[in-house]
């Protein structure tokens, strides 16, 4: 495991490029046992006018396991994502911003279990996703 956690900043200087920083994903806070994002739901990412796409939501709670995953690996090890579960409770609403919460439900030497919760910043619940994450043995 790495010695030294990155922070939000650090973080976020390495979706340079990438579909997080085109979807607008901002990290706020960073440990081994919990990353925190928020996401501004804006019109380029709603399904419909107003209502965030399930993809958009997906797709957040998707980068935040695999950086959680991420600085718990042993030195030189990868990851992927090998099964994602979400449940939708409410709509994200354009205009306004969603927080994704993610924590470890399991740390073991061949695969971590994180769930993400994603809420209005009212507290509203809009979706829960448990994602597995297999490590790869460095190449």
């Amino acid at each position: 495991m790495s010695q030294q956690i990155p922070g939000p900043a650090e973080l976020q200087a390495t979706t340079a490029g990438l579909l997080p920083e085109t979807l607008g994903l901002r990290f706020t806070a960073a440990a081994a046992d919990k990353i925190v994002a928020e996401l501004p739901v804006t019109r380029m990412i709603c399904t419909q006018p107003g209502t965030l796409h399930g993809g958009a939501i997906m797709a957040f709670a998707d980068t935040l396991g695999a950086y959680g995953t991420a600085l718990n690996l042993p030195e030189g090890a990868g990851t992927t994502t090998i099964e994602s579960k979400t449940n939708f409770f409410a709509r994200g609403i354009e205009g306004e911003k969603v927080i994704g919460e993610c924590t470890p439900l399991h740390r073991g030497k061949r695969t971590m279990v994180w769930q993400t919760r994603v809420t209005r910043t009212d507290g509203t619940l809009v979706a829960q996703i448990t994602q597995t994450q297999i490590i790869l043995a460095p190449a």
